[in-house]
């Protein structure tokens, strides 16, 4: 994916209000970014933060910028973080029609958005003559508090649960239903799930999992140009 125009750079002042930021630019500006994430950003938020900023020529938006990316250092030296959950399913969604996800390669269409479940809609529905049907549930990882180790979920998430109970009524609807999670930090080398920090949904993915729930993890490589999803890392539970 990459993005329209070129992002501009600039320091992180203050994240408020969950979906506002205040950052002065490289060129002394300072703006105001809408926040496109819902979660803690733990870590990540963190005034006099390196960010990136894309801008909206749109007259209709209130604000022009959107914060895109962060730097963060683990003590291994600085590494680019997609911060915009809305990117996610576009991201995955190009992906495997590239083919670059083989665990969903070989179905006939691809939707999105499906409406399933109870009042729920699936982020992809992979549908095949011969397959069948994938339920793909995508959750966006930018979580790390440990040099390599991404981590899901930064918040407690009541929904995420709700997704995770959902996909297992597929596979016992006769289904395929798959987790993936999609980090976006180039510095994962496996995934793991913050019990600490939602124990109900690292519960609730165990059982999802007995079920027959499969999960998969792939991280990003990102700059201010673009983001692609990369490769496969493992999960450790």
């Amino acid at each position: 994916m990459q993005f329209p125009s070129p992002l501009v750079r600039g320091r992180l002042l203050k994240r408020y209000k969950r979906f506002l930021a205040d950052v002065s630019l490289d060129t002394g500006e300072i703006v105001t970014a809408t926040c496109p994430n819902t979660g803690s950003m733990m870590g990540l938020a963190v005034p006099g933060a390196i960010v990136w900023l894309s801008v909206s020529a749109s007259p209709a938006r209130k604000y022009a910028h959107t914060w895109e990316l962060v730097e963060a250092d683990l003590g291994s030296g600085p590494v680019l973080v997609g911060i915009n959950t809305n990117h996610p399913n576009r991201l995955v969604t190009e992906a495997i029609t590239a083919g670059q996800i083989p665990e969903l390669a070989g179905y006939a269409t691809l939707r999105r958005e499906v409406k399933y479940g109870l009042s729920s809609r699936i982020d992809i529905l992979l549908e095949d003559p011969g397959k069948g049907l994938a339920y793909v549930e995508i959750k966006n990882v930018h979580l790390s508090r440990n040099d390599g180790l991404a981590e899901f979920p930064d918040s407690v998430t009541e929904r995420g649960v709700k997704h995770l109970v959902e996909l297992g009524n597929m596979v016992a609807a006769g289904h395929r239903a798959v987790m993936l999670y999609l980090i976006q930090r180039a510095d994962a080398q496996s995934f793991t799930f913050a019990a600490d920090i939602d124990p109900r949904y690292a519960a609730a993915f165990q059982v999802a999992r007995e079920a027959g729930v499969e999960a998969i993890a792939y991280a990003c490589e990102l700059s201010p140009a673009e983001i692609t999803v990369a490769r496969r890392v493992p999960l450790r539970f």
